[in-house]
């Protein structure tokens, strides 16, 4: 099964106009490795200084001496019809006529590469590019997304554009300034449909590094 690898001029439009362009970190305080930010969110204190990531929530899959990255849940870009992620040679026309009546939700999961798309979903679905990570899952094929369309899909899904990455040390670095705090991941706060909220809901549940 294909990858999902198709990005749209109305992609980049949402992307530019809502988030920003993706910037290369100039310098940065390396901070020490601590294990203890794989599988939890990763939340934006009020000290926050990179208006991109304010007040954000992020799924953190993984972590180590190299580096780390997650998926924004709570920077919705929009709506749009499912076919418009859909490669057309896999469908019919009938089909793409369906796929156009579908409309999804779609997150901006951070400024690294935003050609690339995930599903971040519930563990008991499951395909053949299906990754999982403790709570929660990522597929990155197209039959999931016809599933999805088919109502046989994930019991809980998101569709998100990029990713949030860091280079070894960057994110320790910007913990120690207090730009972000943890909290255990919470999947009625991941998959809450009030984006707005989540923010709130997960600062409230976390706690201090260790």
């Amino acid at each position: 099964m294909k990858k999902i690898i198709l990005f749209f001029i109305i992609i980049i439009s949402l992307c530019n106009n809502e988030i920003g362009a993706a910037q290369e970190p100039k310098d940065y305080l390396k901070g020490k490795f601590y294990n203890s930010v794989k599988n939890h969110f990763l939340i934006a204190t009020e000290k926050m200084t990179d208006d991109r990531f304010s007040e954000t929530v992020i799924v953190m899959l993984d972590s180590d001496e190299n580096g780390a990255w997650g998926l924004t849940i709570n920077k919705r870009l929009g709506t749009m019809p499912i076919a418009l992620l859909i490669d057309p040679s896999l469908s019919t026309s009938e089909e793409r006529e369906e796929l156009f009546k579908i409309n999804i939700p779609i997150f901006w999961g951070g400024p690294v590469d935003p050609k690339e798309i995930f599903i971040l979903h519930s563990n008991e679905y499951k395909s053949e590019t299906t990754k999982k990570y403790d709570k929660i899952s990522i597929s990155q094929d197209y039959k999931i997304l016809f599933d999805i369309a088919k109502n046989k899909g994930p019991k809980k899904s998101l569709v998100i554009l990029g990713y949030s990455g860091w280079g070894s040390g960057q994110l320790e670095g910007e913990m120690e300034r207090d730009h972000w705090i943890l909290s255990d991941i919470d999947l009625d706060i991941t998959f809450d449909i009030e984006s707005k909220k989540k923010w709130d809901k997960a600062l409230k549940n976390s706690f201090i590094k260790i």
